[in-house]
């Protein structure tokens, strides 16, 4: 496989895909010496089970490690942190990947537990989990999903994962895009197999999962990321770390370039296009460099007043984000807006948390 290619794979056995996503590619090959430490990153940033549409289905991690082993691989660790708030080990538990790990004896890492490691990064300092350090070939096996703060998220931003919870924090003040594209500048992917099965579109941490049944596969994370807006019909300008990685030199964002190749037809089920209700869900929102989780709460928990015809009767924004700590105003969620009349407590405070305190603000007639 050359760094310009993408393999397409349509169907529901999702072990047997990623392995002849794996042997189409000649991962064995890519890899080759094997003694190499082989790192396989999911996206387990929440805990919710990856037919919500939110996390890496662990079967096609299972095919990966089954080629592996079948090759002679056999230091293989799965490494991974979820976003902050939520628990790893539950993640790995909840999502499928400790049985996983006992069924193959495989090494399960969660980065949260990891010393920190100073890095430059194309110049950015970022601090690295120090596992890094150790691996010799990475494999990211991220989900094509929406993002409520980046319009999408798939081989870039999965590496978010492999950083102290303290830098995701820092990520988040930075801005999030200049980050994610040094971050990636400081840290090759080696082979990518993206979880195309039913992603959500809308939100990273799932409940609208849209049925695709596809995985594709490709070595230049930046072209993978250009593939997965095309599919989801996002403009690569509207992802600004799309552009800023590929300006760094991590890979092309040129589809002109691309040598797309399906390996079977005839089960292809295509997605449906982004509704662009994450967007406009935002609108009652008021961000300041707020985090993942915390951000990715509050959109799912105006969702739920919109169905319960709520919405309309908040005619405040609700402030969100560390750019309001030891502000004061009106309503806000989470422990930055702690100075405000009404907020919510918690970093970050969950989804229903959030939904019930919104409610109860509208209901009392001060929306």
């Amino acid at each position: 496989m050359e760094k310009n290619d993408i393999f397409i794979i349509h169907g529901t056995q999702m072990a047997e895909m990623a392995q002849r996503l794996a042997e189409e590619a000649d991962l064995a090959g890519l890899i080759g010496d094997r003694r190499a430490r082989v790192a396989i990153k999911p996206n387990l940033a929440c805990t919710v089970p990856a037919d919500m549409g939110g996390t890496t289905h662990p079967e096609i991690v299972e095919g990966l490690v089954q080629y592996l082993q079948g090759k002679g691989f056999h230091s293989v660790t799965i490494m991974e942190g979820s976003w902050v708030g939520d628990e790893t080990e539950e993640a790995f538990r909840v999502c499928g990947y400790e049985e996983l790990a006992r069924r193959y004896g495989v090494r399960l890492l969660d980065t949260k537990k990891e010393r920190g490691w100073k890095c430059g990064c194309a110049g950015m300092d970022l601090e690295l989990c120090a596992c890094v350090r150790d691996v010799d070939f990475l494999i990211n096996v991220p989900v094509m999903k929406g993002h409520c703060q980046t319009q999408m998220t798939c081989a870039l931003k999965n590496m978010k994962g492999l950083i102290p919870d303290r830098e995701k924090r820092r990520f988040h003040a930075r801005g999030l895009h200049r980050p994610i594209a040094h971050l990636n500048a400081g840290i090759r992917q080696d082979f990518i197999l993206v979880d195309g099965i039913c992603g959500d579109l809308e939100f990273e941490d799932g409940g609208n999962p849209v049925v695709m049944n596809r995985m594709f596969a490709g070595r230049d994370p930046v072209l993978v990321d250009a593939f997965c807006c095309s599919l989801m019909g996002i403009d690569t300008a509207a992802v600004p770390y799309i552009g800023l990685a590929e300006a760094l030199g991590v890979g092309s964002a040129g589809l002109g370039g691309a040598r797309i190749r399906e390996l079977n037809h005839g089960q292809r089920q295509m997605p449906a296009m982004r509704t662009g209700k994450a967007l406009r869900l935002s609108e009652k929102a008021q961000e300041v460099e707020s985090c993942s989780a915390c951000y990715g709460y509050l959109i799912p928990a105006l969702d739920r007043l919109e169905e319960e015809g709520l919405l309309d009767s908040l005619t405040e924004k609700v402030c969100i984000g560390q750019g309001f700590r030891g502000q004061t105003g009106e309503l806000g969620v989470g422990d930055c807006t702690s100075g405000f009349r009404c907020s919510l407590p918690g970093c970050p405070p969950l989804e229903t948390e959030m939904y019930e305190f919104l409610k109860r603000y509208i209901e009392e007639g001060r929306g």
